[in-house]
C-alpha cells in the first residue's frame, strides 16, 4: 500500500475544532492555537488528551502547569478560526480582538465558542513529531446550547 493511500485514510478520521489558550499570567500575554487532535482519555478522573507541536509558545505554558482553555467550535459561528487557520504573529495576537473572559481556573474562554473546558497538564508523551498530553478537565462553561461541534474531516492524514 502507498504511503499517499494510507494519508489519505488517516485523514478520514473525524476530529472536532478546537482553540487551545493559555494566559501567561507574568506577562498578561495569551496564546493560542488552532487544534483538531482532542478527545476524552478517561472518565474517571475526569482526563482528556490532546496533541501538540512542540516549540509553540502555548505549550511552554501549558508544561509549566499553568491552567489552560480547550475551546470548543460550534457551527453557530466560526468567524473567529480565521485568526487561527495559519498561525498568526505574535506581534498582532488575535486575543486582543477576540471577545473572551478568563475562567475560574484562569483559562481563557472564548465567547464565540459553543464551550469550553479548564483543563491542567498532569502528563506527557512523545510518540512523534506532536506530543501528547493528557490535562485533568478543572471545570466546563457552555455558551451555546443549540449549536453542534464542528467536525473536521482533512484529505491527508500527513498534513493538517
Amino acid at each position: 500500500m502507498l504511503l499517499s493511500d494510507i494519508a489519505t485514510s488517516v485523514g478520514h478520521i473525524p476530529s472536532g475544532l478546537f482553540i487551545v489558550a493559555v494566559q501567561d499570567t507574568a506577562t498578561g500575554v495569551i496564546d493560542g492555537y488552532l487544534a483538531s487532535w482532542v478527545q476524552q482519555a478517561s472518565f474517571s478522573p475526569m482526563i482528556v488528551s490532546l496533541a501538540i507541536k512542540p516549540g509553540r509558545p502555548a505549550y511552554d505554558l501549558i508544561k509549566s502547569g499553568k491552567p489552560f482553555a480547550i475551546n470548543i467550535v460550534g457551527d453557530h459561528d466560526k468567524s473567529y478560526l480565521k485568526h487561527f487557520w495559519k498561525g498568526y504573529d505574535p506581534a498582532s495576537n488575535p486575543f486582543s480582538e477576540l471577545p473572551h473572559q478568563i475562567g475560574a481556573n484562569g483559562g481563557v474562554i472564548l465567547n464565540q465558542a459553543k464551550s469550553a473546558i479548564e483543563c491542567q497538564m498532569i502528563d506527557s508523551v512523545k510518540p512523534g513529531d506532536h506530543d501528547i498530553v493528557y490535562a485533568k478537565v478543572l471545570s466546563s462553561y457552555k455558551m451555546s446550547e443549540e449549536s453542534k461541534p464542528m467536525v473536521h474531516i482533512r484529505k491527508s492524514g500527513a498534513d493538517y
